[in-house]
């Protein structure tokens, strides 16, 4: 098993009255940066890097920072800064950008840059996470969503060739021309970083990561245990119907998880945090979160069968914490909960968000020591006979 600290750096200072959504009908887009303070947000970046380094102190195998846009979810719309920051302040583990938004930039080469100079400097510690974006960001951005998937895997196949291919050459794409592909530095891992993919389970992305040619880790977000099983079943039936047999790393499970002492007590001090973030931060329009011409016909036909899973703001904390968009309990319950999520689910990459939503920074700390010292060393030894390794695509 392979262990990360996820963490979103949200703003946790909304106004009194935001649970009225005919006042606030979104945390993403329209919610006015006038609710924005630079001095706490000040103190809040220096706070949520103090965490991520502890984890590298807890024994963390790696950390996760993404790329969000004008919300209160996430306050990173650069992860490749706060991955700089924490180059230069860690020393072992991993450092996963979960992800750049390819068709969200200008110009993928600038993404290919700033991450070869990141794993330059990390000595190699970088893995790439790659990401469409979530639809309402091409609001923030004015990015024409229809030409989303196009911009994704052209983007993607520009990176690929900059980091592996002796420059300069050509590249002449339908959205993007450079007459001279010369990338320095390059990346220090050979061939390149390792690439992640999150998503919401397209049937598109799916058979796109499980591809021989990439092997990439795709990353279920948000998902009950229903839905992630059946999206990791179909991956693995893509890489069967492709010649092998995937790999439990090409599989990753993003969880809110909060450990306790006791059931009652990590209810307690966890649940007003869970739902600040499925209630609040998670708070999307559907026609923002899927704008016409961002997903295909038969992506969104699937989309809406499962609209019900999607439906965060009428799911109570027990909704929540029973079918498996989080993880909350004592010690042995969240130790239980895992081995069976894991089992059942087949992955072998665990992203655990142990700061969740507006959780205080004390409360974050203590959950952070609780998973580490008490759940990890058991969910290790417990899958000890997992590979470690797979054969990644060139």
């Amino acid at each position: 098993m392979q262990f990360f600290n996820f963490h979103l750096m949200p703003w946790p200072h909304v106004p009194e009255d935001f649970d009225d959504t005919s006042k606030y009908p979104s945390a993403w887009v329209t919610f006015s940066n006038e609710h924005y303070d630079p001095a706490k947000g000040r103190d809040l970046y220096n706070r949520y890097l103090d965490e991520l380094e502890y984890a590298e102190t807890l024994g963390f195998d790696g950390v996760c920072v993404n790329e969000h846009h004008q919300n209160t979810y996430g306050t990173m719309p650069s992860p490749n800064i706060i991955g700089a920051l924490l180059a230069r302040r860690t020393n072992r583990v991993k450092i996963a950008m979960v992800g750049n938004g390819l068709p969200l930039r200008d110009h993928p080469i600038r993404v290919a840059e700033e991450i070869a100079m990141l794993d330059v400097v990390s000595g190699g510690r970088i893995i790439s996470g790659f990401v469409r974006g979530i639809g309402c960001e091409y609001y923030s951005m004015g990015v024409n969503p229809t030409h989303s998937l196009a911009r994704f895997r052209e983007a993607h196949d520009l990176i690929i060739r900059a980091w592996t291919e002796t420059g300069p050459f050509n590249f002449d794409g339908e959205h993007y021309q450079v007459r001279y592909v010369n990338v320095w530095p390059r990346p220090y891992q050979k061939p390149h970083p390792q690439i992640w993919i999150p998503g919401f389970g397209s049937k598109e992305t799916m058979g796109w990561c499980a591809d021989p040619a990439r092997k990439y880790p795709y990353l279920a977000v948000y998902m009950s245990d229903d839905l992630v099983k059946m999206y990791f079943d179909q991956y693995r039936a893509v890489a069967e119907e492709s010649g092998y047999t995937a790999s439990p790393y090409q599989m990753g499970h993003l969880l809110p998880i909060y450990v306790a002492e006791t059931d009652e007590r990590a209810r307690e001090e966890a649940a007003e945090h869970v739902l600040w973030l499925y209630h609040r931060g998670l708070r999307i329009p559907l026609n923002m979160l899927f704008p016409p011409g961002y997903v295909t016909h038969q992506s969104m036909r699937h989309i809406l069968n499962i609209a019900d899973e999607l439906d965060y703001a009428n799911m109570s904390f027990d909704d929540f914490n029973t079918r498996g968009y989080c993880v909350v309990g004592s010690v042995e319950t969240v130790k239980q909960r895992l081995v069976e999520s894991i089992g059942k689910l087949g992955y072998g990459i665990l992203l655990s968000l142990l700061q969740i939503g507006d959780m205080p920074h004390h409360r974050t700390i203590k959950n952070m020591e609780l998973f580490a010292t008490e759940v990890m060393p058991y969910l290790k030894k417990e899958f000890q006979d997992m590979p470690e390794k797979w054969d990644r695509a060139a």
